[in-house]
């Protein structure tokens, strides 16, 4: 029996995009499809097996960011978002409805793919399913409860409060690094196993997405502070919680 080839689903009206891409993905080891529209998109992902979509941001016609945000809310897929140099603003409007990563235009294909596996790779690694994870599935701080098993998030009244995969990495993160100052290249390197690029704000639009879904007050967060001139710090105290009890 084969392994399962994975299958990335490319959604760009720039047909010479889509046919390098895709030949390039094949070549290395995936199945690719390529659609133009967000149409094509819903018609795939409900007739085939998707493991990472890369989307582009500027459709004509159609609102990227509307189709990251509704992917998002429908589908646990990893996305990576595809913008113009000169888009950061969408860049991180994307980040913050929900994808994984983004790279900017023009790009060499041996970075979208590099991209891709890592986070195929680190989309699987989390949450885990060790004999460690298996024992301390709950990780408790500032009457706050992150399990790891579903990667919920439970509020001190026991709402549950659904993150990204990337909001529940850099969560993590911050549970297993406490009252220790975490830079910006840091947390990118944990999370997200790459170096920031020139300008790259995608960590400080992840701790804002946490700290508005822990009730923060932006100006003087409690449990995410920032750390001026070096990075962020969990200030709570973490304690670990077994799955039976």
């Amino acid at each position: 029996m084969t392994n399962r080839l994975d299958h990335i689903l490319i959604v760009d009206d720039d047909p010479e995009i889509c046919h390098l891409l895709r030949d390039y993905l094949e070549k290395n080891g995936f199945r690719a499809t390529a659609v133009s529209n967000g149409k094509a998109l819903w018609r795939t992902l409900d007739d085939k097996q998707i493991d990472l979509v890369v989307l582009d941001l500027m459709l004509p016609g159609e609102d990227g960011l509307e189709l990251c945000r509704n992917l998002r809310a429908r589908f646990d897929i990893p996305i990576l978002i595809l913008s113009a140099l000169g888009e950061e603003t969408d860049r991180i409007i994307g980040l913050e409805m929900g994808a994984d990563d983004y790279l900017p235009k023009p790009f060499n294909p041996r970075e979208l793919l590099a991209r891709v596996k890592v986070i195929l790779r680190r989309t699987r690694s989390l949450p885990g399913t060790t004999a460690e994870t298996e024992t301390r599935s709950r990780l408790l701080f500032a009457e706050w409860k992150l399990d790891l098993i579903t990667r919920n998030l439970v509020s001190p009244a026991g709402v549950v409060v659904p993150l990204s995969a990337g909001e529940f990495r850099l969560l993590r993160v911050f549970l297993e690094h406490p009252k220790r100052v975490l830079t910006r290249d840091q947390l990118l390197e944990l999370t997200q196993g790459r170096e920031a690029l020139a300008f790259d704000r995608s960590i400080d639009v992840l701790v804002g997405r946490l700290r508005r879904h822990l009730g923060e007050n932006a100006r003087e967060p409690r449990i995410i502070q920032t750390a001026r001139g070096a990075g962020y710090i969990l200030a709570a105290e973490v304690r670990k919680e077994s799955g039976d009890m």
